[in-house]
């Protein structure tokens, strides 16, 4: 069965950093990307993030420059680094996996919220 388990979300002041890690297990064959989404409250889930196989990046412009993604391709995890964080930023963060004739599959999320 496979499992993401997301974890490092809370509460942040606007201007400061927070790193999300997303930990998989029981993923059946090679993982082709690996990437975070959010959905904010009342709105719609919108990607933040991927990186591929290959080690691409890919971000959304209102995260470019400020948010970094990584990938430790032995253990299978991704990590999301949120620098700079803003009001807007807040939302529930989740570890996307698409594993190459399986899936997709999501984390069941982790709260960021950046307020003063």
């Amino acid at each position: 069965q496979v499992q993401l388990v997301e974890s490092g979300g809370g509460l942040v002041q606007p201007g400061g950093s927070l790193r999300l890690s997303c930990a998989t297990s029981g993923i059946p064959a090679k993982i082709a990307i690996m990437a975070w989404y959010r959905q904010a409250l009342g709105k719609e889930r919108e990607l933040v993030a991927i990186i591929t196989s290959d080690a691409l990046t890919t971000y959304a412009d209102s995260v470019k420059d400020r948010f970094i993604i990584s990938r430790d391709y032995a253990k299978n995890t991704v990590n999301l680094q949120m620098n700079s964080l803003k009001p807007e930023d807040t939302a529930a963060y989740y570890c996307h996996v698409r594993v190459v004739g399986y899936g997709p599959y999501w984390g069941q999320g982790t709260q960021v919220t950046v307020s003063s």
